[in-house]
This record gives structure tokens, sequence and C-alpha cells, in this order.
């Protein structure tokens, strides 16, 4: 089996770059870095080499390299070796053969891969190898290690693919991220954790709060830093990296290097290894790219046909409103879909996103919540239900299919006032789509994108998920005492809750309504 494994040809040309393909995996060694501009040569005196002393940055050139190593001879331990094994992981993807030799010396690490390129395994694997060999023991509300993640479906994923090599080491962690009730997150570092997987917001909370402490941290890690730089999130981020010590190792991976990555890069990462497995824009080469240019009216139909047919899909929607709405309307046609975007509870958010990845709903409607590392296996089809409007955005979303090598299919949905906004979006994500006008369901195109007997079933109702509440009393109410003040209106109770949760306060359910101060200034 062969990898591609980017690097800069130092000469700026192709045939400089292809003297080292012969060589095999040899390493991967730094001149220059920036995170627009990698600098990067092969470890090789036969590649004669050498550094440009002027002129524009190199460019990143992907080439075959002929030995494939195993996680083994990669340096990696046994026992996690094995625990690979256990579960079904036996061959390094790319970016892990790239950058593991590096990591596992304790090197800063810059990693850029597409979605779906293997990058969790090549930051967890040595991060659970340092800390399960260094002897630094386990303090309470110290963390040895960070990783940060823009979202909470990527903080879970994440926490899923350590746990087998926690537990294989001993290792504790810990997820953090909003939506959910602190008190467990307080209580588990309060017990002592050795790696938290955070979202950056709630673990400040819990920073500035004292709960956690980030002055013995070993690793820290940062995920789709792209992603968290597109979501403003780097302000947070700057902090909480302000509060690890100076030279704690750091890996970051993204698919993408842009400006708000680059800062982070020269602010944080000493003297980093560069490592570009594929670029970030090119699609993969099993994924097929079709855009159905359609009328208003057709549109959903067209969704609903494409969702009926055999496999797992995931439709995009541009709005949380439009992500609830093709919801309902796939299953009144006997469709099983869930939805996943940010209106959602972190409870329904989990239990939808488990139902699709165990079959239990075939369809996904999603906002780009999900288009981040979101890893279901098998998904056969991407539909872009509304087109995004920038192509990173459409080259993540695509990525929820054709992972780990296998096929997929992405198709765009264009409207007649979309047409150029669709054209300019895939000439940007370096796709070249076939572009077919259908009017009607009859149109063979759609059984070419998704061949199979269309399966629609009867209606199928979703009540939105209530807000628990405490059984209606039997028994007759007792009058209140003179002076608590607070008339007995639901509504206005309702809202004291509410602006309770705002403040962070918690509400104790189950004791009645608390009665209200009589001086309003003074309650917070």
């Amino acid at each position: 089996m062969t990898s591609a494994v980017g690097v800069a040809s130092p000469t700026g040309r192709a045939a400089d770059a292809g003297k080292t393909a012969g060589y095999g995996y040899v390493g991967v060694r730094r001149l220059a870095c920036s995170a627009s501009a990698a600098f990067l040569i092969i470890n090789s005196s036969a590649a004669g080499c050498h550094p440009r002393r002027a002129g524009p940055p190199p460019r990143f050139r992907s080439f075959f390299l002929s030995a494939q190593k195993t996680f083994a001879e990669l340096g990696l331990p046994a026992e996690l070796v094995s625990t690979l094994a256990a579960n079904g992981v036996t061959t390094p993807f790319p970016i892990q053969a790239a950058t593991l030799p590096d990591s596992l010396n304790g090197r800063d690490v810059l990693g850029r891969g597409r979605t779906g390129s293997g990058k969790t395994y090549a930051f967890l694997l040595p991060l659970v190898a340092r800390l399960a060999t260094s002897g630094t023991p386990r303090d309470a509300g110290k963390p040895r290690a960070v990783i940060l993640a823009p979202t909470r479906e990527l903080v879970t994923q994440i926490e899923a693919s350590l746990a087998p090599l926690a537990a294989a080491t001993g290792l504790r962690t810990v997820n953090i991220f909003g939506g959910v009730g602190a008190g467990p997150q307080i209580a588990a570092l309060r017990r002592g954790v050795d790696i938290v997987i955070a979202c950056p917001g709630r673990l400040e909370d819990h920073v500035q709060s004292r709960h956690a402490d980030l002055s013995s941290v070993e690793v820290t890690i940062l995920d789709e830093a792209d992603h968290m730089a597109d979501l403003g999130f780097l302000p947070g981020v700057k902090r909480l990296l302000d509060r690890t010590p100076k030279h704690c190792q750091r890996l970051l991976f993204s698919a993408t290097l842009d400006a708000g990555v680059d800062v982070l890069v020269k602010r944080y990462l000493h003297d980093p290894v560069v490592h570009s497995v594929d670029s970030a824009q090119s699609p993969v080469s099993a994924m097929v790219h079709h855009v159905l240019h359609v009328d208003n009216a057709a549109r959903i139909n067209v969704v609903a046909d494409l969702a009926a047919a055999p496999g797992r899909t995931i439709v995009f929607a541009r709005t949380k409103h439009g992500a609830k709405n093709l919801t309902r309307q796939l299953n009144s046609r006997g469709i099983s879909a869930v939805e996943l975007h940010g209106n959602l509870s972190q409870n329904a958010r989990t239990r939808n996103l488990t139902a699709f990845s165990d079959g239990s709903a075939t369809v996904m409607v999603a906002t780009d919540i999900a288009a981040r590392g979101i890893h279901v296996d098998d998904v056969s089809l991407v539909v872009h239900a509304d087109p995004p409007v920038e192509h990173k955005a459409y080259l993540h979303r695509s990525g929820r299919t054709a992972r780990a090598g296998n096929e997929g299919t992405v198709v765009t949905l264009m409207l007649d006032a979309q047409v150029h906004d669709v054209r300019n979006l895939t000439r940007k994500a370096g796709v070249k789509p076939t572009i077919t006008r259908i009017s009607g369901l009859d149109h063979p195109v759609l059984r070419e994108i998704a061949p199979g007997e269309r399966v629609f079933g009867e209606p199928i109702r979703t009540e939105p998920a209530a807000t628990p509440s405490r059984p209606r009393s039997t028994q007759p109410r007792r009058s209140r005492p003179q002076g608590s003040g607070r008339p007995g209106r639901s509504g206005h109770g309702a809202q004291s809750e509410g602006a309770a949760a705002a403040r962070g306060g918690a509400h104790r359910g189950g004791r009645g309504r608390r009665p209200r101060r009589s001086n309003e200034s003074s309650a917070r």
C-alpha cells in the first residue's frame, strides 16, 4: 500500500519533488515555517534539495511513497498497537504515518489534512503514549492534557475514539462543553483527570471559577483550528493557551491553514514540523459531484426522492428553521429523518446522532454544525438542499461521504437565482460537477445518482421534546401567606426560571417556587 504525503519542493518544480519519491518514508525536516507556506524537504542526502534563499513561498507537492510503515514501526508502544488492532485499526493513514515520528518524539506539529483523513488518531496516539509513560501523578483540578474542538459533537466523537486507548493505559478523561449541567464536569475535575476534551467557552468558565487549573498541562491539542477561527473562538483559545506552560508540546490540526490559524502557529508553536497530506481543496477521487438545476416547487420532491433511496444520506440546510422544516416534510412522507442543529438540546442532538449512526434513521438533516468532525460510517450521499455560502463549507459538508477511501456522491440543488453563486462555489472548491436541469422525478439522473427502490412508509409523527414538568397535584392548593408577594401565574414563574438559567443559577425542581423578595433591586 502506498501513501500520499505532501511536501514542498524547494525549487518549486515537480521534477525536484519527484526525485525524492523513490526513497520511501524517511521523515520530514523543517527549514522554515508559517501557516500559509510551510517549507519542508525530505531527510535524504540523495534528494539533492537545498532551500531557496529568496523568491515566492514553495508550494506543497503530493507524491506517493513506496514504503508503508506499520504503527509499531512508526514507534507506537505495543500496548496501543494491540488496542488499535482489537478495534480494527491496523494500517496508518497517511497523516498518521507522516506525523507520528515527530509527535512521538515530543515535537510541536502542524498538520493539515482533508476532513476524513485520519487526523483524530494522528494526535490521540502520541498524546496517550506520552501520558502513559511520563510518570506524572494525576492531580485534582489539574489536567495533564487539553484537547480543544469547536463543537460538542466533535468533542464527543474524539472522546469515543480516545476511550479504548485511555482504558488500556489507565488514563481518565472528561468531556467539557455547554448545553449540559456543569456539576458532573466539576466533580470529574475534582477527582482528577488526565485529559480534558473541551469546547473553549465552557472550559474557560471552569478555569475562571477555579475548577480547572491548566498550569500542569503537558500537551495541548487544537483540532479543526480553522473552524474555531471561523466561529470567532480564537480569543478564548488564546486565553486558555496562555494559561498552559510555554514548554508544553502543542499539536495543531486543521483542514486549512488560514490567517487566523497562522496567528496561533506563530504565537504558540515552537519550531513546528509541518505535514500536509492531500490538499484541503482537492476532492476525494472517489467522490462524484452533481448539480441539479431545479425549480423551487420541485426542490422538496427531489430531496425526498434522493432521501428515499437505499443507504445513509445527509441533507444540509442553511438555517436551523430550514433543517427542522425539511425534517418534518421528509417524515410526513414516511422517510425516517432526524435533525441536527443548534436549537436542539444536547440530549436531543446526541439522541438524533445515535439514531442516524445505528440505522434507526436513514437521513440526517443538518446545518453546518455537522460539517466538521462528525463521522458516521457508510454515508453514501450528501445533498446540499441549500448551497453553502463559501467553498470551505462545501468541502467540509461534502467530506461527510467518501471517507477513508470509500465512495460517495455529492448533490447540490441549484435554483435559477443561485446559478452564478453555485458556479463560483464549485470553482473555488476545485470540483467540476455534472450539471443537469431537471423538471420532474422521472429524470434518469436521479436513478443514476441514487440507484435503488425508493421506500416511502407511513407518515412519521415527531413530537418536539418538551421540558419535563412536575405532575399536577390533585390536592387543593394551599392559600399563600400574606406578604409572600408572588402572583400565582405560571407565566411569571417560567420567566423567573429562564432568568435564573441565564444567570447560571440552578433551578430546584419539585420544591415549589421560592417567594419573591420584597426588595426587587436586591435580587440578582
